[in-house]
């Protein structure tokens, strides 16, 4: 690749370094000017926006069901967290484990078929987990699951608090952009990139393409769960939006934003796509006017994304 050879640690190059450390002021000071839970919807989105990117962007893998693992890791924390009574940690932990379970049966299902058939099959099994989340019981219909508990963090810390809750998802959402970093660029990572450029050639020199892209299928799968499960905390309601095609649209539309395929693209995607939604909100119907016209602009004129071109400009993977 592009950036073997070079100076790196856990995967991080110069050039890399330089984006988290600037990432990281930018997680330390934007308190101070913005409101906690804002940035809090942002982390989240990041985080699934890097579950999403590491299936397209790297194993060349397009979901249009992404919204099922969203969703489902969203109900099932909410569930456990106020009809099991468990208490953060294992809340969100069971969001993350039946999102992963989902995908590795969805990914079982759907990598049989490539390209457009792949899309359309996650499309169809979405659908099918939105009609189960709309009639199930335990999901609260259209009402959701309402008044998640925060609870605390490892019983010392209380989530309650916004500030508390801030800092432990800042320092998740930096985490786990080191673990999404360090995995795209293991020799895992390597396989993926090398089956999303050309399965075939992949398969010929003796890789089994079907066991990665289910790996990378329900790695995605759980991530999207874990990102869920963490803003159900947050905001304390898992409701249908969750897991209706508008999680998908929206992932959808961070990663291309950002930049498919880039480490930080997720972050610069999140942060543009998601002030748009906040800023614009008083705007109503416009907000979609708007998000659709900054859709067809990217892929029109800035079809790398934001980070993409970045990347093109600085000539360093990033």
């Amino acid at each position: 690749m592009a950036d073997q050879g070079k100076f790196a640690i856990l995967g991080f190059t110069p050039a890399r370094t330089i984006l988290f450390l600037v990432f990281a002021a930018v997680v330390v000071l934007s308190p101070m000017v913005l409101y906690p839970i804002f940035l809090m919807k942002i982390y989240c989105f990041i985080i699934f926006a890097c579950a999403y990117n590491l299936l397209l962007g790297y194993t060349g893998l397009m979901s249009f069901g992404h919204a099922a693992f969203f969703g489902m890791g969203a109900y099932l924390c909410g569930h456990a967290a106020t009809q099991w009574g468990l208490p953060f940690e294992l809340a969100v932990l069971a969001g993350t484990l039946f999102a992963g379970a989902l995908g590795a049966v969805f990914g079982w299902i759907a990598i049989r078929r490539q390209g457009l058939y792949f899309a359309m099959i996650t499309l169809a099994l979405a659908q099918m987990v939105y009609f189960i989340a709309l009639k199930a019981p335990f999901t609260g219909g259209e009402d959701g699951i309402q008044s998640v508990p925060r609870g605390t963090l490892l019983g010392i810390v209380d989530l309650g608090n916004d500030t508390a809750l801030y800092w432990m998802m800042s320092v998740i959402v930096l985490g786990v952009l080191v673990l999404y970093n360090r995995i795209v660029h293991s020799p895992f990572g390597q396989v993926l990139r090398a089956i999303g450029n050309n399965a075939e050639r992949a398969k010929s020199l003796g890789y089994d393409v079907d066991r990665f892209k289910l790996v990378s299928f329900t790695l995605s799968a759980a991530l999207s769960g874990f990102a869920a499960s963490l803003k159900t905390v947050i905001f304390g309601i898992a409701t249908l939006t969750d897991v209706s095609v508008t999680a998908t649209t929206e992932v959808v539309l961070i990663t291309l934003v950002g930049g498919i395929g880039t480490i930080f693209g997720p972050v610069a995607g999140a942060y543009l796509v998601l002030a748009l939604e906040h800023f614009l909100a008083p705007y109503g119907p416009w907000v979609l006017l708007i998000q659709g016209v900054v859709f067809v602009a990217f892929v029109l004129v800035f079809r790398q994304g934001l980070v993409g071109g970045l990347q093109r400009l600085w000539k360093e993977p990033l």
